[in-house]
């Protein structure tokens, strides 16, 4: 079983046991996070459909950290004009321990 779900503006298929890397989210209670903007859900294979109200992922935070550097260069010849810019986004590994869709529950 797996599931899509969209966390910090991208979309990402975790499955129960996965270590995703979003966006920076709050910690929640006791390292608990949950994502209920569940897009898709896939119960057995080849087949995937769209959840109703009922479906959330709940997932462990394992780690906080940063990125490694992006560096934004901006040149323009002839004219003397040269910027250099570096950028380090924030990130949360999280580690999914369980898909809930319509009363049934998936854990690892």
């Amino acid at each position: 079983m797996y599931a899509v779900i969209r966390a910090g503006g991208k979309q990402y298929r975790v499955a129960p046991g996965d270590v995703i890397r979003v966006e920076k989210v709050g910690t929640g209670t006791d390292g608990q996070v949950e994502f209920k903007e569940v897009l898709a859900v896939s119960a057995s294979a080849g087949e995937i459909v769209r959840p109703s109200a009922e479906a959330r992922v709940v997932g462990q935070v394992v780690e906080e950290g940063r990125g490694a550097k992006i560096l934004v260069f901006h040149y323009k010849r002839k004219k003397q004009y040269k910027k250099l810019q570096g950028h380090r986004q924030d990130y949360t590994a999280v580690k999914i321990t369980g898909i809930s869709v319509d009363g049934q529950a998936l854990k690892k």
